[in-house]
């Protein structure tokens, strides 16, 4: 894909491989592949499950991706995957919703809003990504270490996320900056927070993290416009110390605090 889409190439069989076995695909299996480039990828996966819906947003590489002779159960659709409606895609036309999975090599610049649209109802079983190292460590840290953050929290409250493999940068064509990590998520049946209310708690942690270094007592008190007594009471029934700072609670505690400070 052209450099200026920000895709970098992946051509390994062996980390190709990895990727599709992420997935933990099965002969029955719809998947959306984001951004299928060449189509390397996209012929390993046809050959483990029943129907591959390849997205491509590059017009010439889709273009290329349909003439080039490809197993019977792909089908390439030339769009933006942000725009797109997924669950539709693998329905074909049926009037209730199949269960599908997501994978892709997805591009650095697209990572955070990919995740979101992959995160958003409705829902699929499995999503593989394979993305920016430094980004899957943020989406794997634990509470105190200072990879953790508001991107942390708002994935961690609605899918279980682990990290399945690393790939050195010099196995990109062209050769990206960075070397990135297979990162495996899987939606929770039931989300910590309702995904209606998933934006505003979203913008709520990322004004706790804007003041990071805060204590959590004086942070509340500028989000939540309370005073220092009415949070002290809050935090006091919800058994939460005052003096913490945001990046040592967990995504579970700030759920409770999204519920007592910002509805």
């Amino acid at each position: 894909m052209p450099r200026r889409l920000g895709q970098h190439f992946l051509s390994d069989p062996r980390i190709l491989d990895r990727m599709v076995d992420a997935l933990d695909p099965t002969s029955a299996d719809r998947v959306i592949e984001i951004g299928p480039g060449k189509g390397s990828l996209t012929r390993r996966l046809a050959v483990r499950v029943a129907v591959v819906v390849a997205i491509e947003k590059d017009e010439r590489l889709a273009a290329a991706l349909t003439s080039t002779e490809m197993p019977g159960n792909v089908r390439i659709v030339t769009g933006d995957a942000l725009r797109l409606d997924w669950a539709s895609l693998v329905s074909s036309g049926n009037t209730s919703l199949r269960p599908f999975k997501v994978i892709g090599n997805i591009p650095y610049y697209a990572t955070s809003p990919l995740i979101e649209k992959a995160l958003t109802p409705p829902l699929p079983t499995v999503i593989v990504f394979l993305i920016q190292r430094e980004v899957a460590d943020r989406l794997v840290a634990q509470p105190g270490s200072r990879a953790f953050g508001a991107l942390t929290v708002g994935v961690r409250v609605l899918a279980d996320v682990e990290p399945v493999f690393r790939v050195p940068a010099g196995a990109f064509r062209p050769r990206p900056q960075v070397d990135s990590a297979g990162v495996r998520f899987r939606p929770l049946p039931q989300p910590l927070v309702d995904p209606m209310d998933h934006r505003a708690f979203r913008t709520f942690v990322n004004a706790l993290f804007s003041r990071r270094r805060k204590q959590l007592i004086g942070s509340l008190q500028a989000v939540a416009t309370k005073s220092r007594d009415e949070v002290s009471h809050l935090l006091a029934t919800l058994d939460v110390d005052p003096t913490a700072r945001a990046e040592m609670l967990s995504p579970q505690t700030f759920v409770r605090l999204f519920h007592s400070f910002a509805r």
